[in-house]
């Protein structure tokens, strides 16, 4: 074959590569366009069609996973997403996405290994340390719960959601002074922040200090008059402190 043949075929070679590239990024792009229209289904067709055509297209498996997310196949979306990781295992996007995936199938143990990479991999985001906090607490796991709060903390001092949930976990191991500090903290940078308030009530309330108690689901209670919880913890606490006829006129409106 003469050098002249040969460079045209090198030639053809590169363009029909770089033909195939540029059809891969319009199959997702299609694909992403019928997503945002909430057209599922077609819009899986189209990442299907990407990463047959180019299975190193990471952003399509992950955008693949989202869509079967969508359509309820969570299975198929972990294998989606662990297709993504096969290629760059510190993708994060894919993580999340099984987290979230796991989290739904109420796999709370697998969700936690995949949370932690998350973390591991995206340490500078305060929603992936708090997910990770709620997930071990969610399974008991109290002690380790609260070491991922202060992750989140450290990152946010002021972060609400951090210091209310590692509250509860303080409250849950018996520290009620310490997690009653977290829930002031908590509605002084958020005064509409009516489950803390409601926290606080509990943990006063198993300190047997039932008058700041019955403070605490006051004020949730002015956020929101109907709030069931705080209702009800107003009512046990008026029955410890001896006023049956005013818990029972709770007790009738619930």
């Amino acid at each position: 074959m003469n050098l002249k043949i040969f460079g045209i075929l090198v030639c053809i070679f590169l363009l029909s590569a770089i033909c195939l590239a540029e059809e891969t990024e319009y199959f997702d792009w299609k694909g992403s366009k019928l997503y945002a229209a909430k057209n599922y289904t077609g819009a899986l067709t189209y990442f299907d069609k990407a990463v047959t055509q180019d299975p190193g297209y990471i952003d399509a498996w992950i955008h693949k996973g989202d869509t079967e997310k969508a359509l309820k196949d969570y299975n198929g979306s972990i294998q989606s997403y662990n297709a993504a990781l096969q290629i760059d295992g510190k993708k994060v996007a894919a993580w999340s996405g099984i987290t979230e995936d796991y989290i739904t199938l109420k796999s709370y143990a697998n969700a936690s290994i995949a949370a932690a990479k998350v973390t591991e991999f995206d340490n500078k985001t305060k929603a992936n340390w708090l997910r990770e906090g709620n997930l071990l607490q969610l399974q008991g796991m109290y002690n380790e719960s609260t070491a991922k709060y202060d992750g989140a903390l450290a990152l946010d001092p002021q972060y609400t959601d951090a210091l209310y949930k590692k509250g509860l976990s303080l409250m849950i191991l018996g520290s009620y002074a310490d997690a009653g500090t977290l829930f002031n903290q908590t509605v002084t940078i958020d005064p509409k922040y009516k489950q803390a308030y409601v926290a606080k009530g509990m943990a006063m309330e198993a300190a047997e200090k039932y008058a700041e108690a019955q403070q605490a689901y006051d004020a949730a209670l002015q956020i929101d008059p109907a709030y069931a919880q705080a209702l009800i913890g107003k009512m046990h606490v008026l029955l410890a402190l001896k006023k049956p006829q005013e818990a029972m006129e709770i007790f009738v409106k619930l």
